[in-house]
């Protein structure tokens, strides 16, 4: 007899399914594969892709405006761009380890392409006519500087797209691959997938430490080209080490890409778009053996599941372009749940973008010496992960036992209000962004004096403790309110907020630089009105947090749903069996004794 597990976010699970496999693609044998060996080689991989992605972005601007000339608007659009694009990659990378090649052979390729984009960018930076002609402090004053033409900016975007990729390809799947070598069935190694979440979060974020504090320091006071050229060696020994430990690890065998079963739903729904729906709903395809109960939300979703005629045939039943399962038809409008509160995540990591760009700008116009060091203004990043770390910590420790207490709630806080409570730390940052600008350009410009740098020190405080809220509420959202099986496409999904986050704030960038004639992001920020960016994010902060509030209200929890639709379910079957009764009392009636 199977045995089926009911997990806690109200779907069924194999305790066995058999598709957990060793790297010859014999059944995995448990004493000899996976747990925190495996788990710990395949961590590697991201950190080493956290330390590159971060060692660029942190202090890209930097490069683009006192190197390439760029103005400031510009090189914000570029960074932000690139980040864009690296986490909307996400997507392309969980759909095909889900589709084609299991979450490991995906990470291998993009891993490899990682360590190529980094070594473009290594010869890009190092190569001299790869820069336009240096440029002396008068000039840059009176933006009388070269601007770097298309041909030196060609071999620069092509790294940084390589480098999208790859690192695309390795978020989407390092955290699913991590949680693969450790068994949900056995209650030890559930535990200890659990303690691999909190820990992998830890690594990344001392990856990202490592790389604003000594890797941005190299870049600026011994090379461009040695800062690179470490992320290069770094990242191919990721994927050496990764190689290396293939006969530890656990495979999962791909199931097939959780698109594919989007699009057909939708596609079997508007083709049956003018039947109506059968009643009871017990009598849709594989309605009794649904592993995520039946729900009324998107009824006209339910279409796909009708039997018709000729598709109730046992060949015809179990095609999929023919009809689809309850299951899948449930597991698309739980994908759809998703969407309103994704759409309320995006300006978060809008305002997030600002510390690798404008805020890194800021601090090149500030006083940034420490005794007799001058710290290189990518540097001050360090405070945005050192808060992230520190709240990490105090949210397990003193926030989540206090809420504890306060709420009754085994959770202490809900994945939404922490969420929330990212958002709002997000607004008072830009208050505080907004403040500290004004009160750095009236120095500068009435007293001609550089107020410290250390200043920025409130808003990467700010944004950090946002973001410990927040990346891990949105991450535990997606992936808890996700079906089962789409885990993947859900981190793609969650890692989408962020490509949308950056992709606005290159729009924004780009509507406020033409509409305000570039007075307000200006290269020279002495001479711009950055504190008006500022207070517009805060304003829009506000507005997307009244929405948020509505959207959270409204959202009903997979758990909750679950047990409402447990007795829904039972009604329906009980009425299908109750008609099925008729039926066959009015059949024997009809035919007689």
């Amino acid at each position: 007899m199977e045995q089926v597990l009911v997990a806690s976010n109200g779907e069924k699970q194999e305790a066995n399914d058999g598709n957990t496999v060793d790297f010859r693609g014999n059944p995995a044998d448990k004493s000899k594969t996976g747990g925190w060996l495996a788990a710990g080689v395949a961590l590697v991989t991201e950190l080493s892709e956290r330390i590159v992605v971060m060692g660029i972005s942190m202090n890209l601007v930097t490069y683009l405006v006192g190197d390439l000339h760029l103005s400031s608007a510009k090189s914000a659009t570029v960074v932000t761009n690139f980040m864009g694009t690296l986490n909307l990659l996400g997507l392309l990378g969980g759909f095909l380890a889900d589709a084609k090649l299991g979450r490991y052979l995906t990470i291998a390729i993009f891993a490899s392409i990682t360590a190529l984009g980094v070594i473009l960018l290594t010869m890009a930076t190092t190569i001299p006519s790869m820069r336009p002609p240096p440029c002396d402090d008068y000039r840059r004053k009176h933006h009388q500087c070269i601007e770097a033409n298309g041909q030196q900016l060609a071999m620069l975007y092509a790294a940084l797209y390589t480098i999208a990729l790859g690192g695309g390809g390795i978020k989407s799947n390092v955290s699913g691959f991590g949680s693969d070598q450790f068994d949900g069935a056995d209650p030890k190694e559930k535990k200890a997938m659990i303690f691999f979440f909190n820990r992998f979060y830890f690594c990344i974020s001392i990856g990202s430490l490592f790389a604003v504090i000594v890797l941005v320091y190299v870049q600026d006071n011994v090379g461009r080209g040695w800062g690179y050229g470490i992320s290069a060696v770094i990242m191919v020994i990721a994927v050496i080490v990764l190689l290396c430990g293939t006969p530890w690890y656990r495979f999962k065998k791909p199931q097939g890409s959780p698109l594919t079963v989007i699009w057909r739903v939708f596609l079997l729904a508007w083709k049956k778009r003018g039947l109506h729906h059968p009643f009871p709903p017990s009598l849709l395809n594989q309605y009794e053996n649904a592993k995520v109960p039946h729900t009324k939300r998107f009824n006209c979703l339910d279409k796909a599941a009708i039997l018709e005629d000729y598709s109730a045939g046992s060949r015809n039943k179990s095609d999929p372009w023919i009809v689809s399962t309850v299951t899948e038809v449930e597991e698309v409008k739980l994908v759809l749940k998703l969407i309103p509160v994704w759409s309320t995540c995006i300006l978060f990591w809008t305002i997030y973008s600002q510390m690798t760009t404008f805020t890194v700008e800021q601090a090149t116009f500030m006083n940034r010496k420490l005794g007799s060091v001058t710290i290189p203004a990518g540097s001050f990043s360090a405070f945005l992960f050192i808060t992230i770390l520190l709240f990490t910590s105090l949210n397990e420790r003193l926030f989540v036992p206090l809420a504890r207490r306060l709420t009754h709630n085994a959770q202490g806080i809900t994945c939404l209000q922490r969420v929330g409570m990212g958002l709002i730390l997000a607004i008072v940052a830009m208050v505080a962004a907004a403040i500290i600008e004004k009160e750095r350009r009236d120095n500068a410009v009435e007293k001609k004096t550089q107020i410290s740098a250390f200043w920025l020190v409130p808003q990467y405080f700010l944004v950090g403790a946002g973001e410990a809220f927040a990346y891990v509420g949105q991450l535990e959202f997606f992936i808890r309110e996700a079906p089962e099986r789409m885990k993947s496409l859900s981190t793609g999904f969650f890692l989408s907020t962020l490509s949308m986050g950056f992709f606005v704030s290159s729009l924004l960038v780009s509507i406020v630089d033409k509409v305000t004639e570039k007075h307000w992001l200006m290269s020279n920020l002495n001479k711009g009105k950055l504190d008006y960016f500022y207070w517009m994010l805060a304003v829009l902060g506000v507005l997307n947090f009244l929405v948020f509030i509505v959207f959270a209200r409204k959202h009903q929890y997979k758990v909750q749903q679950y047990d409402c639709s447990s007795d829904t379910m039972q009604k329906e079957q009980k009425t299908s069996k109750e008609m099925a009764v008729v039926a066959i009392e009015m059949k024997d009636s009809m035919e007689g004794p």
